[in-house]
């Protein structure tokens, strides 16, 4: 018990923190999310072939958030899903879940906020995962298309000098 006290002081000395050095303040509740994610969505379809599919998984991780939350609360998660993205592709971007409610809202009616500067490490952070793991997923499909053909004979090394090799 008083390693979750001190947990739960420590994340909110930090979290005081973060709004001293950035004081600013957005909607909680998994709205920055279902909002970046349905922004992401659009642009994917604007997008073709690996370059659509790598988008719109990235949406769907960034989406995973308020799908959490959703759950965590005993909510629907598809009912959620389908709400968020229809309300956020009305333009309403403070729309989140309301944990306490069991339903989806408007998280600044709520009152429920986070630190801009939280918001902004997390995606960032998240961006340049995503970006890391395509890289090395590149670097494997070129080491995969590069590497020399097998001679017949299953390429084994040759014998030594000298020994019936003319």
């Amino acid at each position: 018990i008083v390693e979750e006290a001190e947990r739960s002081v420590h994340d909110a000395l930090c979290v005081v923190k973060d709004v001293m050095v950035k004081p600013a303040i957005v909607a909680g509740a998994g709205a920055p999310e279902a909002e970046v994610s349905s922004k992401l969505l659009d642009w994917a379809q604007t997008l073709s072939g690996r370059e659509q599919l790598a988008v719109q998984k990235f949406a769907e991780a960034v989406e995973s958030i308020p799908l959490s939350i959703a759950e965590n609360a005993g909510m629907d998660p598809i009912d959620t899903l389908v709400e968020l993205r229809a309300r956020h592709s009305k333009g309403e971007k403070t729309i989140g879940v309301n944990a306490q409610a069991g339903k989806v809202g408007d998280a600044t009616e709520f009152e429920v906020f986070e630190p801009l500067a939280v918001k902004e490490q997390v995606l960032s952070a998240a961006t340049e995962a995503a970006t890391m793991i395509l890289r090395i997923d590149d670097v494997i499909a070129a080491s995969k298309t590069k590497a020399p053909p097998t001679p017949p004979g299953g390429g084994a090394p040759g014998g030594m000098g000298g020994m019936g090799e003319y």
